[in-house]
């Protein structure tokens, strides 16, 4: 646990100096709550997320996590790392190559990966509303968690991937977004959706509030298709 976290705090430090070396962009955000009485329970989770884009070229990446305790009980932990590259070949559409990486033994899974490429595009890019979508193929590696005496097992196959982003102004402060995204094998899909809302406070600092709903349509046995995640964050822009 400690180096998860510790690999996310570097993540954010690194993450605020690199703007200046390198023109990046992006946003950090933490929350955190802790309860006491008849439940004592902790929780955090924290993010950071930063583009560049040079010429035609863009690239993306993200770091996230999220850990609960309740009455002494780990009931949560999770961190998920995220990178892409894109290539603009026509107008607003574009190529891209992409990894995605989580560890979360709450989900039945030691971990999971992904390394897909696709092509996407920019439906709408204007200062007020941006959205885009994309389309690829991948190659998907995971590992399930033993349950009982039954251990786990390594495993890898084709898969097909699949996201939209939206975001839209509301007011100059206000902004909602929803990010949806599918992973689909012959033997298990995997869909997340986040919507969220975010409010301006300042030119940098923003409260955010989102909720964000993981399936699985075949988890290993013992485990929930689904998991649902509330968050309260204060965010800090990058720029």
């Amino acid at each position: 646990m400690k180096k998860t976290w510790m690999m996310m705090t570097l993540a954010l430090a690194v993450a605020g100096t690199v703007p200046a070396m390198a023109q990046w962009t992006g946003k950090g955000e933490a929350g955190i709550a802790v309860a006491s009485g008849n439940t004592d329970t902790k929780s955090a989770n924290a993010k950071v997320a930063v583009s560049n884009k040079v010429d035609k070229w863009e690239h993306l990446a993200s770091l996230g996590g999220n850990y609960v305790r309740t009455d002494g009980d780990t009931t949560a932990k999770r961190w998920e790392l995220g990178l892409q590259t894109r290539y603009s070949f026509s107008g607003n559409t574009f190529w891209y190559g992409g990894l995605r990486y989580e560890e979360d033994k709450f989900s039945g899974f030691d971990h999971q990966g992904v390394v897909s490429t696709g092509v996407g595009r920019k439906f709408i890019d204007n200062d007020t509303t941006h959205f885009s979508g994309q389309v690829g193929v991948g190659y998907k590696f995971y590992k399930t968690l033993a349950v009982g005496l039954v251990p786990g097992s390594k495993e890898s196959e084709a898969v097909g991937v699949a996201g939209l982003d939206f975001d839209h102004k509301l007011t100059d402060t206000t902004k909602v977004y929803d990010k949806f995204s599918a992973e689909v094998t012959s033997g298990n899909n995997f869909l997340q959706n986040e919507i969220g809302l975010a409010v301006k406070m300042s030119d940098r600092l923003a409260l955010s509030l989102a909720y964000a709903v993981r399936h699985n349509t075949d988890p290993p046995a013992g485990f929930k298709k689904t998991d649902t995640l509330s968050t309260l964050n204060l965010v800090y822009e990058i720029k």
